[in-house]
């Protein structure tokens, strides 16, 4: 195409420069006596000089393994420095880091090691028997096992090594690279929850880095001065992408680090620390609110709470904007696209139980259902508040609009432009959306998505058991609780032992594990034979207060 005026240096600029490290590089410059890191639980800080002299010796490290690019970097860790410092240090040398949930059973995390063949597993010593274990079961075992954040000082497994070790006397010095990063290289891959038990991976190039930084500084404001603190685990892309390392380091703000969500010491720091922003889901605010009526905190510096996860109702916003701060924020979107769609402090109360409008630069729509087939973007369904369509997103900035070596997943949800999210809901004249429900009937526990299937599947290698259906109850604490339902095959199988067999499962993470079970004689199918979840959902509550549900 020819331009009215010379596009080279501007194309080659852009696409080679216009990089998320090397906005953190410029912050490097800028603020290199500032906090860049506080770890409260250790007593320790990371300046933005220190930060990079630390994220370049673990690059050295790596490089010295023969991690070059497109290699893959696991990690699977809790929030913690090495969090952060392993966020920089493998992109210095055109690594791409696979950012894990931590919570994985070890069945999990040998299928996502088999599926995305990490060379280098990092993982904190929270989780070292799930790992020692997952090591055991995949095929594609990583070259090297680095062991950090060992605060316990649990003992070092055989053939481990430790992250202090790793890095010792390694260069603080910039690493050399032979190639030129492009924005369009894929730098992340984060998971998201499938029907099965391995989870999807999502990869996000430089410029979903970059522009996702720019979403989340726009909306919040979010500037130089602000310090936050993530109640959620920093490898959600809510985690990360919301007041993790990835929009403050390119801001140059300060990240404080809480290894396990503790609501009466998170509103400890907000004054000892200046935290100006907390990120959590309803359940963190939950908790919030319950502490700071009992024991009252100073939270006159915080200039927000951000929440995602779910809509908040409008008697919890108004209780959280009386207690914790007026200013409330409340998004919407996926893994995927990130945040889509935001309600302000000045949409609340007034705007509770909806997610809100479109973000600047995306486009959230709610488009009709067809059996069949995807409705076409432009088919959308009336503003009227009451006509049910299913929720797309459009956001072109902040996803890759693929899964990893997925082509059916990717075909599945990704539609001319727009990720087709599975969740149904209304809008009004205002295109402001309110969520109903999922059409796969995903349930959302603690934050984390889980889908029934592969939980029936766990369940059902049980031998005693014929079948089971698994569905979710309302839990103010986690949002869903989850309840199984069984068809015995032996009369013999109790409750306990069903639980017992759930709570050894390798295939099952903690937070997948059925809070509730029934034994039942049949279970509900569509004429084709597919479980017909939502009508036991209807049910499930009913079932949990009047005891047909037995709590384990």
């Amino acid at each position: 195409m020819t331009r009215t005026y010379d596009d080279t240096m501007f194309i080659d600029t852009f696409e080679h420069e216009y990089t998320w490290l090397n906005g953190v590089m410029r912050n490097v410059h800028r603020f290199s006596k500032r906090n860049a890191i506080l770890d409260p639980e250790t007593n320790r800080s990371w300046t933005y000089k220190k930060l990079n002299e630390d994220s370049n010796k673990l690059a050295h490290a790596l490089q010295k393994d023969n991690i070059a690019k497109n290699d893959v970097v696991m990690i699977a860790v809790r929030n913690s420095p090495e969090f952060c410092l392993s966020y920089v240090g493998p992109r210095k040398i055109g690594a791409i880091l696979l950012a894990a949930n931590f919570n994985l059973a070890a069945g999990e995390m040998a299928l996502l090691i088999d599926y995305n063949s990490p060379k280098v597993l990092i993982y904190s010593a929270n989780i070292v028997d799930v790992v020692v274990e997952a090591e055991k079961l995949c095929k594609n075992k990583p070259l090297r096992f680095v062991l950090a954040d060992n605060i316990e000082g649990v003992q070092l497994p055989e053939g481990h090594i430790s992250y202090e070790d790793y890095v010792k006397d390694m260069p603080i010095t910039e690493p050399t690279i032979s190639f030129r990063p492009h924005i369009y290289d894929e730098v992340v891959r984060l998971c998201t929850s499938g029907t099965t038990a391995l989870p999807k991976s999502v990869p996000l190039n430089d410029i979903n880095e970059v522009l996702s930084a720019h979403d989340i500084i726009m909306h919040y404001p979010l500037n130089p001065n602000d310090v936050t603190l993530n109640m959620t685990p920093l490898f959600h892309r809510g985690g990360v992408h919301c007041g993790g390392p990835v929009p403050s380091f390119y801001v140059g703000c300060a990240v404080i680090i809480m290894r396990k969500f503790q609501p009466k010491t998170a509103l400890e720091w907000v004054s000892r620390y200046n935290i100006t922003f907390m990120i959590g889901a309803p359940a963190n605010l939950e908790m919030l609110a319950r502490v700071q009526e009992k024991n009252p905190q100073d939270l006159k510096g915080l200039r927000g709470i951000v929440t995602m996860g779910a809509p908040l109702s409008h008697a919890s916003c108004i209780r959280f904007m009386n207690v914790l701060t007026p200013n409330i924020f409340n998004g919407y979107g996926t893994t995927e696209t990130l945040c889509n769609s935001y309600l302000r402090p000045y949409n609340l109360p007034e705007g509770a139980g909806s997610v809100g409008g479109s973000c600047i630069d995306d486009e959230v729509r709610v488009v009709k259902i067809y059996d069949d087939k995807k409705a076409e973007p432009e088919e959308m369904v009336e503003h009227d508040k009451s006509s049910e369509g299913e929720i797309i997103i459009r956001a072109p900035e902040k996803t890759t609009y693929s899964y990893y070596n997925n082509k059916e997943m990717t075909e599945e949800k990704f539609y001319k432009g727009w990720m087709y999210t599975g969740d149904t809901g209304t809008w009004d004249e205002d295109w402001f959306v309110t969520v109903h429900g999922r059409k796969d009937d995903m349930m959302v526990v603690s934050g984390e998505n889980i889908y029934p299937t592969q939980i029936e599947e766990a369940i059902c290698e049980n031998p005693k058991v014929k079948d089971c259906i698994v569905t979710a109850a309302e839990d103010k604490l986690r949002g869903h609780a989850v309840c199984a339902y069984v068809i015995p095959e032996d009369t013999s199988l109790t409750l306990k032992e069903l639980a017992d067999f759930c709570s050894k499962s390798p295939m099952l993470s903690k937070y997948k594990k059925p809070r509730y079970y029934a034994f039942i004689d049949e279970i509900p199918h569509t004429p084709t034979g597919k479980k017909m979840h939502y009508l036991m959902k209807e049910r499930a509550n009913e079932d949990v207060i009047s005891g047909v549900l037995k709590k384990y």
